[in-house]
C-alpha cells in the first residue's frame, strides 16, 4: 500500500493533556501503529547530553537530531520500551529534566527539520496515531482525524505528579506545575511549528474526564469516518 493511502490519527496538546495515554489506548483498539514523537525529541535532548553538545549550539544539535538512532519496543498495557542508540533509556526520558531539554531543542528549526522524515516513518499500514504538538498541523496535515486535547494546568500537573510518583521519582505539585506552565509558553512561542490546533481539529478539554470516555469518543471519530 501506497503511505498516501495508510490512515492516520493525530493527537495533539500540551503536557498532561492526556495524549500519550490515549494515543496509546487508542492505537490498541485499532490495532495500529503508535507514535509517541514527544519520545524522539526527549531522546535526541539524551544522546545530546550524552556527547555533551551545548544545547545553544543549533548545528550540533541537528547534527545529533539526524544521526540518533530511537527504536520503541512495545509492551501490552505500559510505556513501550525505548532504546536511544540501542541503550535501553525508558526511565531516563519520563524524567522532568528529559522533557525540559526536549521542550528546549524542540524550539531549534533545524532539529524539527531534522525530525520530520523520522516521524513520518512511522506511518505503516494497518494504520497510524501520532501523538505530539504538531502531528496535525505540520506532520501529518493530510490525517483523517485530528485531535487537539486540552485541560486545566491544575489538573494536568495533578496528573503528571500522580504519574511519576507511581513510577518512583520525588517531585512535588508546586514543581510540575510551574514547569508545565512555563513549558506551555515555551511550545506556543516558538516560531517554528507552535503549539496550536489545526483548523480542522476535534477539541476536547479533558478535565474531569475519564480516559476511557475520551478514547471512546475519539475512536467513534475514526470509525465513522470512510478512510
Amino acid at each position: 500500500m501506497d503511505k498516501a493511502g495508510i490512515p492516520v490519527v493525530t493527537i495533539d496538546g500540551p503536557s498532561g493533556s492526556g495524549k500519550g495515554t490515549i494515543s496509546r489506548a487508542l492505537a490498541e483498539r485499532l490495532g495500529w501503529h503508535f507514535l509517541d514523537s514527544g519520545a524522539l525529541y526527549r531522546a535526541v535532548g539524551l544522546a545530546a547530553s550524552w556527547a555533551d553538545i551545548d544545547l545553544n549550539d543549533d548545528d550540533a544539535l541537528a547534527r545529533c537530531a539526524a544521526e540518533t538512532s530511537v527504536q520503541f519496543v512495545d509492551r501490552k498495557g505500559d510505556d513501550p520500551l525505548v532504546f536511544v542508540n540501542g541503550v535501553e533509556s525508558s526511565s531516563d526520558l519520563r524524567t522532568e529534566l528529559a522533557g525540559a531539554t526536549a521542550s528546549a531543542i524542540a524550539a531549534v528549526p533545524a532539529v524539527r527539520a531534522a525530525l520530520v522524515d523520522k516521524q513520518r516513518s512511522f506511518r505503516q499500514a494497518p494504520g497510524l496515531v501520532a501523538d505530539g504538538r504538531d502531528m496535525g498541523t505540520v506532520i501529518f496535515p493530510e490525517a483523517v482525524i485530528k485531535v487537539f486535547l486540552t485541560a486545566s494546568a491544575d489538573e494536568r500537573a495533578e496528573r503528571r505528579y500522580k504519574q511519576l510518583k507511581q513510577k518512583g521519582f520525588e517531585v512535588t505539585l508546586s514543581t510540575l506545575l510551574r514547569e508545565i506552565l512555563a513549558r506551555d509558553a515555551r511550545d506556543a512561542e516558538r516560531p517554528v511549528a507552535p503549539l496550536k490546533p489545526a483548523s480542522d481539529a476535534i477539541l476536547i478539554d479533558t478535565t474531569g474526564i475519564g480516559i476511557d470516555e475520551v478514547v471512546d469518543r475519539v475512536l467513534a471519530q475514526v470509525l465513522a469516518n470512510p478512510y
